[in-house]
């Protein structure tokens, strides 16, 4: 009553123009998914938003609060303050009034896996350490008895290859290996200090994303990483305040550190490579999205869920598409980094038009570097080939001693 009588104000942390910006390249990423341009042709057997629109209309049909076409949702937060500036809750409220950002809970797929590497980071394994991308051997024997070999989305397994480029190529199986190392009780309390709230099951596939998350906090938990190390709790209101000006309430901006800045920092700079070279190359960096940024795709291996969690030094923002009744989006490669990071890209673009571009990540003084062979893991020696040396930073104490001994003056492996 007082809010509609006694002259209450209610300010909101959203803005207004990015809002629209987020509306618009949501709207125009479906229509083009739903148009068959990531298809070859309209995917069959499913329903068009306007097709749908205009079919409601003239039959008067309610379907409740799910709708059977395609959905989506962004939020975008100020990531030092957690102020909630855009909230796209699904494509049209008119028609459909639920809140996929906050009352759905969808399975995060490859966006759960930062966690899984945070984890890593914090126990003091370093991002060059070799992880097996190869099947799992036994199988996983599942509470139903049945046996569980998870594979990759493009059905390779990649061998011996570092834990930097397993995160930015997304792979499963090494992921779901290194997540078996540290423990899935370890994966889940480290999901916890990173703001996620459903049930997490402390089975192998949580490594990948399988269990139910809400976008809303999936998205927020990378205000954490963004800030480099401090979460920020979301924020949907500036003030209340009375007829008078006088402020009624003011709700406190909340952050709890997860992590020091340091160990941070290596989590960022491998989750730049997502962008620069990984699977989020051609949605945003190719597609000329060049500013300071890092990120994560995400798809279920069944491609009901597709999405993109992005962000800069100063702005965090992740984009999900799906069905609310669990259909697939494709039959075939329907990816996070190619139907739902462009939308992304599109919208983050449309706001740094109108704002100052951020300054990149500050290294911490504190790490460390050396010049590794990519293949093992070991610091390079002179006779390792050029195109398997990186050099790579380090949390002190972490950082490779032992010279390479495999490349040798007399060839691989040989010693005199």
């Amino acid at each position: 009553r007082d809010l509609y009588e006694g002259g209450l104000r209610i300010y909101s942390t959203l803005d207004l123009d990015m809002q629209e910006a987020a509306e618009r390249s949501l709207q125009a990423q479906l229509d083009a998914i739903e148009a068959g341009v990531y298809s070859n042709g309209k995917p069959p057997g499913r329903v068009s938003y306007h097709d749908y629109i205009e079919s409601a209309k003239a039959s008067g049909e309610d379907h409740g609060p799910y709708s059977p076409y395609l959905q989506g949702a962004i939020v975008a937060l100020e990531a030092n303050t957690g102020y909630i500036r855009v909230m796209v809750g699904g494509r049209d409220f008119d028609d459909s009034k639920f809140n996929r950002a906050t009352q759905a809970v969808r399975q995060p797929g490859s966006t759960f896996k930062p966690f899984v590497y945070s984890a890593a980071v914090r126990a003091g394994h370093p991002v060059t350490e070799i992880l097996d991308d190869s099947p799992l051997n036994p199988p996983v024997i599942q509470l139903d008895s049945t046996l569980w070999q998870p594979k990759d989305d493009d059905d390779t397994t990649l061998g011996h290859i570092p834990m930097r480029q397993a995160l930015y190529l997304s792979r499963n199986l090494a992921t779901i290996k290194l997540g078996m190392q540290l423990g899935e009780q370890t994966v889940i309390g480290e999901a916890r200090r990173y703001g996620i709230t459903t049930p997490l099951r402390p089975y192998p596939s949580i490594h990948i994303g399988a269990n139910g998350v809400i976008p809303l906090e999936m998205i927020s938990a990378y205000t954490a990483f963004a800030t480099l190390g401090a979460r920020a709790y979301p924020l949907g209101i500036l003030r209340v305040e009375d007829s008078h000006g006088n402020i009624l309430w003011q709700p406190p901006v909340r952050r709890e550190d997860v992590m020091d800045p340091a160990h941070t920092w290596l989590l960022v700079d491998m989750m730049k490579d997502v962008i620069h070279r990984g699977t989020a190359y051609s949605a945003v960096w190719k597609a000329g999205f060049t500013l300071p940024a890092a990120g994560k795709t995400g798809t279920t291996d069944d491609y009901t869920d597709a999405w993109f969690i992005g962000y800069t030094p100063e702005l965090v923002a992740g984009v999900w598409i799906g069905y609310d009744l669990q259909q697939r989006i494709l039959e075939h490669n329907a990816g996070g980094g190619r139907i739902t990071a462009p939308a992304w890209t599109a919208f983050m673009r449309d706001v740094y038009d109108r704002r100052p571009a951020p300054a990149d990540w500050v290294r911490p003084d504190s790490l460390v570097t050396r010049e590794v062979d990519q293949t093992n893991g070991y610091v390079a020696s002179p006779y390792c080939p050029l195109e398997v040396r990186h050099w790579d930073w380090f949390y002190p104490g972490t950082e490779p001693t032992q010279v390479c001994p495999v490349h040798t003056p007399f060839g691989i492996g040989v010693t005199p």
